[in-house]
């Protein structure tokens, strides 16, 4: 069976304008965030053929599932038919949810001794680690092997790990993966396809 998977990010959200991380927070999508999602969704419409040969699946946190509407009732598919899961909520940050960096610069400065820009998340008290994550995705990614045609809806962390996991890649290379809001992936055969509207066949 060659599996296809589409995975795309919430759009830009009301804690993303503030500087803040959002963790396993809820915050609404802005009308910028909505726009994103309406265009990836666009795009999407044009590469599935019949929505109904599809398996789609979401992060149960609101942002998602805002997103997840968006998309569904663009591309035809009943958003009640949508199945929500716990694995593919974003990266938990624990006591560092809803604060900006220098927030957590200050109360924290230790905590970020030894880090870069890419793993300081998974020093957060209470938060999740990294090998807790690709746990949880990974048997994720188990548990749709059966599926052939599969739509994902998840977060910009949590979808840098699980591209990471697909492909193979170590940590320091998937932390570094594109997390932007107006590009979604194609995953197929152990490769992962950016799709934006660079790409000729959407001029």
């Amino acid at each position: 069976m060659n599996q296809i998977i589409y995975l795309l990010r919430h759009g830009e959200t009301v804690l993303n304008t503030q500087g803040r991380y959002q963790g396993q927070l809820d915050s609404p999508l802005t009308d910028v965030g909505m726009e994103q999602v309406q265009q990836n969704a666009d795009m999407l419409k044009n590469l599935i053929g019949d929505p109904q040969q599809w398996k789609v699946f979401s992060s149960p946190l609101g942002r998602a599932l805002q997103s997840a509407e968006i998309i569904c009732r663009t591309i035809g598919y009943d958003f009640n038919n949508v199945e929500k899961d716990a694995r593919l909520a974003e990266v938990a940050v624990g006591d560092w949810a809803g604060l900006t960096t220098k927030e957590i610069e200050h109360a924290w400065p230790a905590l970020l001794e030894n880090t870069d820009h890419y793993n300081w998340y998974f020093n957060a008290p209470n938060g999740e680690s990294y090998d807790e994550v690709v746990s949880r995705l990974t048997d994720w990614l188990e548990s749709i092997q059966d599926e052939s045609k599969v739509i994902v809806i998840s977060h910009g962390l949590t979808g840098r790990i699980l591209r990471g996991i697909y492909a193979g890649l170590a940590k320091e290379k998937a932390l570094k993966l594109d997390v932007s809001q107006d590009v979604f992936f194609k995953l197929t055969q152990k490769e992962i396809q950016n799709i934006s509207l660079v790409f000729d066949d959407f001029y």
